[in-house]
C-alpha cells in the first residue's frame, strides 16, 4: 500500500533542484546513434501519466514514431516552417549577426534522435470540472505531462528536445490523427553525447537568464 503521507527530506528536494537546473532542450547535433531502452521510454511516458490535470482529465495521448519515411517527412514540415520563421527575422530588428546566428542553429533533432513522440490534446465532449472558464486548461495540463517526461528523461541521463517550428496539420496528417485531435509537442529523444552546462541559447547569448526580481511582483502590477 502506499504510504498516504509520504514525507520527504531535503536532500530529495535538493536533487530535484538539481534535476530541473540540469534539464536541457537537445538538438540533433548532441544526439547519439544508440537506440532506447524500452525500460527507460516506458519510464518516461509513466512519468507523463503521473502529470496533474485539470478535473483529472487526463486529455493526453502519445504516439511513438520511430518509422524513418514519417520522421523524414516531419522534418521536411520542419525545414519549410523554418524557412518561414527565418524570414520573420529578418523583416524584424535583427542585425546581420543576429540573422546569421540563427541560421547556425541546429534547432531540431527529428531524423539524428533515437525516438520521436508527438504529444497531442485530446478534447473532452462537454464541460470539464476547472476548465469551464478558462478552455485552454486542457492544453497545459498536456505540458505538465511533457514537463515530467523532460525531467524524468534528464534523470535517466537523456536527452529531450522540443520541436515547435512545425506545421500541427501536416503533422496531424502524417500520424493520421482525428480531427479533433490538437498537437501540443514534438518531442525528439535519444542518448547524447554531452548534456551543456547551461541552455545553448543561453550561452550563445540569444538571450540572458531572467533574474527573480524581474518576474516576481507582490500583490498584483500597481506601481
Amino acid at each position: 500500500m502506499p504510504d498516504r503521507n509520504q514525507q520527504f527530506q531535503p536532500p530529495h528536494s535538493d536533487l530535484l533542484m538539481e534535476l530541473l537546473a540540469a534539464r536541457r532542450d537537445v538538438r540533433g547535433n548532441r544526439f547519439l546513434s544508440e537506440p532506447l531502452a524500452s525500460k527507460d521510454v516506458d519510464k518516461i511516458l509513466k512519468a507523463a501519466l503521473h502529470a496533474p490535470s485539470v478535473g483529472f482529465s487526463q486529455p493526453w495521448e502519445f504516439v511513438l514514431v520511430s518509422d524513418n519515411t514519417r520522421r523524414q517527412q516531419v522534418a521536411d514540415s520542419f525545414f519549410a516552417e523554418n524557412q518561414k520563421a527565418l524570414a520573420l527575422f529578418r523583416a524584424g530588428d535583427y542585425d546581420a549577426a543576429k540573422l546569421e546566428q540563427y541560421q547556425a542553429l541546429k534547432l531540431e533533432g527529428i531524423t539524428e534522435s533515437a525516438l520521436n513522440i508527438a504529444v497531442f490534446y485530446n478534447p473532452k465532449k462537454g464541460p470539464v470540472l476547472g476548465q469551464t472558464s478558462m478552455p485552454d486548461m486542457g492544453r497545459y495540463s498536456v505540458v505538465c505531462a511533457v514537463q515530467n517526461m523532460w525531467l524524468m528523461a534528464r534523470s535517466l541521463n537523456i536527452g529531450m528536445g522540443w520541436v515547435s517550428i512545425l506545421d500541427p496539420e501536416k503533422v496531424k496528417n502524417i500520424l493520421q490523427a482525428p480531427a479533433d485531435r490538437e498537437l501540443i509537442a514534438y518531442l525528439c529523444l535519444g542518448k547524447v553525447d554531452q548534456f551543456y552546462d547551461q541552455p545553448e541559447l543561453e550561452t550563445l547569448g540569444w538571450e540572458a537568464r531572467k533574474e527573480a526580481e524581474q518576474v516576481v511582483l507582490s500583490e498584483g502590477y500597481a506601481e
